[in-house]
């Protein structure tokens, strides 16, 4: 790993964590595609974290509001009140599923599922997923419509995304419009709903990550910084986009993306 991948890698990141284009998918195939050689999971953890800054820095004031709210809920033992109150313990909640899956599931997305052929199908077949749900959803309901029921169905679902292909943020973002839930609304709780997810993955790996080569840490740590950064400019982008565009542009990405790692893959062979 060089500094040049790294900063590669960091934009890939940044963008692919909050654009409906799976991240994780990217992180492979590009290494893949350039014959780079397979940089490790802690590696991808440390770029997830860069997301995780980003996500914590665009929504600060949801998040104080969030917290402050989650700790009144415990103290007056009642969650009537502001939306956040509610909110709060729908993120918690939601996110207790993809943390169990994707621990029972951890070896698997370190071998089986970094396979580019398994990618290529995930990303395509979830692009038609995509583009029907967008489609014939009726948005009705924003983000204060959401109740429990909801917030476990769009937890489960987060869970699929342990496979490279399938992206996190387009899965759960899917799912909230099958729920009715605006594109913007949908977006939101899914940004809101990956940092505790990127979170608990980061502190898993924490040891692994300071173990590394001086010069591996540094190298890491630049991704790290152009992972945010580059984090922050796609929530901002995604966010504005989808007030006034559909993500048919996602899926059309996400097709052309598709065949051309399919076509890399017969042409080498």
């Amino acid at each position: 790993m060089n500094i040049i991948q790294s900063i590669i890698l960091g934009l890939v990141q940044g963008l692919g964590e909050f654009l409906p284009i799976s991240s994780s998918g990217h992180l492979i195939v590009i290494p893949w595609l350039l014959g780079w050689r397979e940089h490790t999971l802690s590696f991808d953890v440390m770029l997830h974290a860069g997301t995780l800054v980003a996500v914590v820095i665009y929504f600060w004031k949801d998040w104080i509001a969030l917290i402050r709210e989650g700790i009144l809920s415990i103290k007056e033992r009642t969650l009537k009140g502001v939306p956040e109150r509610r909110l709060f313990w729908y993120i918690v909640i939601a996110s207790i599923p993809g943390a169990i899956i994707g621990k029972l599931l951890e070896e698997n997305a370190e071998t089986i599922f970094r396979n580019p052929l398994i990618i290529a199908g995930t990303m395509g077949g979830f692009a038609l997923i995509f583009y029907l749900i967008d489609r014939f959803s009726s948005k009705a309901r924003d983000l204060e419509a959401l109740n429990l029921k909801d917030a476990i169905i769009i937890g489960l679902s987060q869970a699929f995304a342990i496979v490279p292909g399938i992206s996190r943020s387009g899965i759960t973002i899917a799912c909230g419009l099958g729920l009715k839930l605006n594109r913007q609304s949908s977006a939101k709780f899914s940004f809101l709903l990956s940092a505790p997810i990127i979170f608990g993955a980061t502190v898993l790996k924490i040891k692994d990550i300071f173990n590394l080569a001086d010069g591996q840490q540094n190298i890491l740590f630049i991704g790290f910084i152009v992972s945010a950064i580059t984090g922050l400019l796609a929530i901002h982008y995604l966010l504005s986009y989808v007030r006034r565009h559909s993500f048919n542009i996602f899926v059309v990405y996400r097709v052309i993306f598709a065949v051309a790692i399919l076509s890399v893959f017969l042409f080498r062979g």
